[in-house]
């Protein structure tokens, strides 16, 4: 840490006028008139920014850690970046600039990255944000700290004498470190307010170990404000990072919470395990269920809005061997409604699946495995073809997001409304087009045949491997082939990738003969060695090097020389053939043609395909 008192000039950047201006144009972040113009206005900008509480409030929030800074003044006046027209210069970039000039690195906070313990148990709020000083982590007996003016420094002794340990600093934007003590600290009084409401003698009986059901105190706790304010921090943790499902997992020492975040979970939170009752329960009295009934699975939905947008989340409850198990799926609209033309299709793939949704009536399949985008491939394709026009019928278990231009309608098999009863009678209902959840049994699929053969557009889906051996499963269901040739418009298989990352996408080379040994679809015209691209790992992506997802798909479309095939029992290697030589794609080969258009690397390729 003394290494960075040294040189005092130079921790002044963030307070000398000059020196800030000469270091942004040393670094091409502004230009000559930019610069000018800094140097003579900047004084007059901080003055009325001081002013302006307003300004202050906006910039820093309800914690402020002070009169805003020559930074502020910076930033106010939005100049261009010069290294990068038609961007604006940022507070990252100008912090980025000083922890370079400083010789200390600069650090982007990630949130999936710090211990809450560690950031609300190391230095007092006060302090922390007074002096805007962020614990990060505590490695090999030194305490890592994020701070923001590289002339705080001075305070790190005091903070060394405190912990008794040697403080590492490194540099990050004073937006990011507000924000990450605000919303750690936040959740953490709330956590420990609760924590305390609840304390007190007693044996945890939430486990196998000793199974009975305990009174109702924790029912009481559920609608506590420090409990209320926890559960909302979640909701929008989650949202805000990008999260599709939320764990909350019983320990026998604590409660885990977990988000999944491009199909990997992720470990946020360690929570008390007196808390982990309480938390649950506040989440099933959101979502309707029985909050004293802890020895049954449970089933329910909350709505959420989210600044004007709403947004569903699927809560499941289960008994596991420590207590109550909550999974809770996000359903954002943005992400389940999608635009078809780039959910990842080749232009073929498109086309064949645009012709096919558009029939007037027939039956079309979507298969893939649990979490291979089925319900988003459904939904938004349903969403493509709705109109004032026609009438769509959903059949699902459960509803995965309500719709009002879909009549949707919810399995429910305790009292006799099934995936089968419920096909016979929406025909009374006259729809045009109808979804049905899944096929499971021979009722449920003579049932979609039988609405396909009536004039229905009927959509469903299978879990099979790929689209060819989906003809084979409704076969070992007991339809009969002429019957799937009469109905049959098209299978589709389909499987989710991770994109690579583009803030750290690099390339590397690979020999052909190592890929065609991997059954990889490799011509000799694309010679003897193949760029290909990966992510590199960086904060955007958590070091994992992706971000997002992307489809991959087998659009099998029924011709008639398959039509042909199906009908006089051909096997599947033979339809699959037949259906090759038209054109069709397999799985395979169209996530290795997302490899090399640089979507998507060949080990996403390879997991999802083998």
């Amino acid at each position: 840490m003394a290494a960075y008192l040294l040189e005092g000039r130079l921790l002044r950047y963030l307070h000398d006028t000059a020196l800030l201006a000469d270091l942004l144009y040393d670094r091409r972040l502004l230009n000559k008139q930019q610069v000018h113009f800094f140097r003579e206005k900047a004084a007059s900008q901080l003055q009325a920014l001081n002013k302006s509480a307003g300004a202050r409030k906006r910039r820093a929030g309800p914690e402020s850690a002070g009169r805003p800074d020559l930074l502020d003044a910076l930033l106010s006046f939005r100049f261009e970046n010069g290294d990068k027209p038609g961007e604006v210069l940022s507070e990252e970039q100008v912090i980025r600039a000083v922890a370079e000039a400083c010789g200390m690195p600069f650090k982007k906070l990630d949130p999936l990255e710090l211990e809450l313990a560690v950031v609300t148990k190391t230095i007092p709020r006060g302090f922390a944000v007074k002096h805007l000083i962020l614990p990060l982590a505590i490695k090999n007996g030194v305490l890592e700290v994020a701070i923001h003016d590289p002339e705080n420094c001075g305070v790190l002794g005091e903070i060394e004498r405190a912990v008794q340990m040697t403080v590492r600093p490194c540099l990050a934007t004073r937006s990011d470190i507000l924000r990450m003590l605000q919303e750690f600290f936040n959740f953490q009084s709330s956590i420990s307010a609760a924590e305390d409401n609840l304390a007190g003698p007693g044996v945890d009986l939430g486990n196998l170990e000793q199974y009975v059901k305990v009174a109702s105190s924790e029912e009481a706790a559920s609608t506590d404000r420090h409990i209320t304010t926890a559960v909302d921090h979640l909701f929008n943790y989650a949202f805000e990072q990008r999260a599709s499902d939320i764990h909350i997992e019983p320990k026998r020492e604590n409660s885990l919470v977990r988000l999944r975040i491009d199909g990997a979970l992720h470990t946020v939170y360690q929570l008390p395990k007196v808390v982990h009752a309480a938390v649950v329960s506040r989440i099933k009295s959101l979502s309707r269920l029985n909050i004293a009934e802890k020895r049954r699975p449970q089933d329910g939905r909350i709505k959420i809005d989210r600044g004007g947008r709403e947004a569903e989340i699927r809560v499941s409850t289960i008994p596991v061997a420590f207590g109550e198990k909550a999974v809770l799926r996000i359903l954002d609209p943005e992400v389940l409604f999608q635009n078809l033309q780039a959910s990842g299709f080749s232009s073929r793939d498109y086309q064949c699946y645009r012709q096919m949704i558009h029939a007037p009536h027939g039956m079309i399949l979507i298969t893939g495995p649990t979490g291979s985008g089925k319900s988003t491939t459904l939904y938004s394709t349903l969403k493509e073809i709705a109109s004032p026009e026609i009438n769509i019928v959903t059949i699902e278990d459960p509803v995965e997001m309500v719709h009002e231009e879909f009549n949707q309608i919810a399995v429910q098999a305790q009292t006799g409304v099934t995936f089968a009863s419920v096909l016979r009678n929406i025909l009374r209902q006259d729809p045009d087009v109808i979804m049905v959840g899944e096929i499971r049994d021979r009722e449920t699929a003579t049932n979609a045949i039988q609405a396909a053969l009536t004039g229905h557009l009927v959509f469903s889906t299978l879990h099979t491997n790929d689209a060819v051996s989906s003809v084979t499963r409704l076969v070992d269901l007991g339809i009969q082939p002429f019957l799937a040739v009469s109905t049959l418009l098209g299978i589709m298989a389909q499987r989710l990738v991770r994109r690579i990352c583009p803030h750290c996408v690099e390339s590397y080379s690979m020999p052909a003969v190592e890929l065609r040994a991997l059954n990889l679809p490799v011509s000799e015209e694309e010679g003897d060695q193949l760029t290909l691209q990966r992510g590199k790992g960086c904060r955007a992506c958590r070091n994992t090097g992706y971000l997002g997802r992307c489809g991959v798909f087998e659009v099998f479309e029924i011709s008639d020389e398959v039509r042909r095939l199906i009908a006089a029992r051909a096997g599947e290697d033979e339809i699959r053939a037949q259906a090759r030589r038209e054109g069709m794609l397999t799985l395979r080969e169209d996530a290795w043609s997302k490899v090399k258009q640089g979507i998507t690397t060949l080990d996403e390729a390879l997991r999802v395909t083998t």
